[in-house]
């Protein structure tokens, strides 16, 4: 009888993905941060990433409330976050830990 071996390049990462999405759904962000999973490098990296993702919606938000030009400006920046938000989660599900465009030289300099 032959018995299956896992993978061997089985990733560690695999099984904190669902911290990792959870990084870029908003508010959601301080689950995986305030929890024991921050301690594994794939995690804090995408955390920082939604932290900075996280700000910028608030930021987006509040630009959204001044009359006349807010919504005109936030519905584009709007769906650059949306594309921002999807490729983070692909990015974690695919277990890469690539920078996201435009955010991600701000998340390197969090020091979480």
């Amino acid at each position: 009888m032959v018995e299956e071996t896992p993978p061997v390049n089985a990733p560690e990462q695999k099984k904190n993905t669902g911290m990792g999405v959870l990084c870029y759904l908003g508010i959601l962000v301080l689950i995986p941060l305030l929890s024991e999973a921050k301690n594994d490098p794939f995690v804090k990296f995408h955390i920082k990433q939604g932290l900075v993702l996280f700000v910028a919606e608030v930021a987006n938000g509040i630009l959204s409330r001044i009359p006349t030009i807010g919504p005109i400006v936030a519905i584009p920046v709007s769906l650059v976050l949306l594309f921002l938000l999807v490729k983070g989660i692909l990015t974690v599900v695919k277990g890469e830990e690539k920078p996201l465009p435009l955010i991600g030289q701000f998340a390197d300099k969090l020091n979480i």
